[in-house]
């Protein structure tokens, strides 16, 4: 089960609002989302939670770049939401990395679907998440000035929106939504 809330300060603290992600395919489609729920500029966070598998944060201050923290990439990137926060900037690697180079290809006569020894066995070669490492990935200072520190948002786990609602005194608000 997930969920996802969207928490935007305002000069009169925080409002909340429950959102649905159904349209939300790219990164910048989310980051658009987060500053329709702000028109004045101010902080937007976008907090998604898988229920007992992995939660993300993605910042988005006015029009700057958004910044994102995935408590664990390789269960988010298991799941379509997760996706889409884990772009190719944030796991480290060029665009296109996970498409196969054709010339560094071994055609060894497995190519035609049936998996070598490794890929049976989930060896090295095979393609599920290889390039997605297991824990956390993105800025875990994204909430530091907001006072969640990077330790504490590293030792989340469960429910963390919840904890990171209450450190940010938006608990009562983001309780309206759920």
């Amino acid at each position: 089960m997930y969920f996802a809330a969207l928490l935007a300060r305002t000069e009169d603290g925080w409002e909340a609002s429950d959102t649905e992600l159904d349209d939300v395919e790219t990164l910048s489609d989310l980051a658009d989302l987060a500053r329709e729920a702000s028109p004045d500029e101010d902080t937007v966070l976008v907090l998604i939670e898988q229920e007992d598998g992995w939660f993300g944060v993605v910042r988005v201050d006015g029009e700057e770049d958004p910044r994102i923290y995935v408590s664990d990439a390789a269960a988010a990137a298991r799941s379509s939401y997760g996706e889409i926060l884990l772009t190719d900037e944030l796991l480290g690697r060029e665009p296109g990395d996970d498409v196969p180079d054709l010339d560094a290809l071994d055609l060894d006569g497995t190519e035609d679907g049936e998996p070598d020894d490794e890929d049976a066995d989930g060896g090295p070669s095979a393609a599920s998440g290889e390039s997605v490492p297991h824990g956390p990935v993105g800025d875990a200072q994204v909430l530091e000035d907001l006072g969640v520190t990077e330790k504490e948002l590293r030792s989340m786990t469960a429910d963390a929106v919840s904890e990171i609602a209450e450190a940010l005194g938006a608990s009562e608000v983001l309780e309206t939504v759920r």
